[in-house]
């Protein structure tokens, strides 16, 4: 990956819900498509960045690296507890409560390790990484998108996804606030299957929008 080298910043929405790798890319939010990559997280979590390759991959997939890029075990085990504070954080606002302090430092200081360039090239807008640890950099701009999405830059409620095994986290933006699922292709689509059978068993089905 070389400084001039550019690649698109949104691919997740072309990708749908899952990427090629199996990660869930259909959150609307960067930094929550990160924290995504640790699933299942209120049953037998399923770690989907196991090896640096797949962060790597995680990282293609969203826009923020190539096939080339070197990825280190060292920056894994630093992508992890990037991502980890990121949940915890989140969590934390969606209960109506404050980051802890490290937590906050922590991405505050990825956040300022921001180095990679927003361009436009051929009408479409991507990251342009720069040459030396593009993948920190990488990381970099999604530390930036949790610190702005955390901090209120975006309209919306910051929620925890309430299928029973996900806990992951989303943006509410829908009308009434009502959203209570971090995807409805996913966790949202469990859910109201596990409704229908409950109903169709004789419970009370939840209700709630998606």
């Amino acid at each position: 990956m070389t400084g001039s080298s550019t690649v698109g910043a949104t691919p997740a929405s072309a990708a749908g819900p899952r990427g090629s790798e199996g990660f869930r890319l259909g959150n609307e939010i960067l930094a929550f498509r990160f924290v995504a990559t640790l699933g299942e997280r209120r049953a037998e979590p399923v770690e989907r960045i196991a090896a640096p390759d797949q962060l790597r991959a995680w990282l293609t997939a969203n826009g923020l690296g190539g096939a080339e890029m070197p990825v280190s075990d060292t920056l894994l085990r630093d992508a992890r507890a990037l991502r980890e504070a990121i949940h915890r954080a989140g969590t934390a606002l969606a209960s109506g409560s404050v980051p802890e302090a490290a937590d906050e430092q922590l991405l505050n200081r990825w956040s300022a390790r921001h180095r990679a360039r927003l361009v436009l090239t051929g009408g479409q807008a991507g990251w342009q990484l720069p040459e030396s640890d593009p993948a920190r950099a990488a990381l970099a701009v999604v530390a930036l998108d949790a610190v702005a999405t955390l901090g209120g830059h975006h309209d919306g409620e910051i929620k925890r996804c309430e299928q029973s095994t996900c806990g992951g986290l989303f943006v509410d933006t829908s009308r009434g606030r009502r959203r209570r699922w971090c995807s409805m292709a996913t966790c949202g689509n469990k859910m109201k299957k596990a409704n229908l059978k409950a109903a169709r068993g004789g419970a009370q089905p939840g209700g709630g929008a998606g």
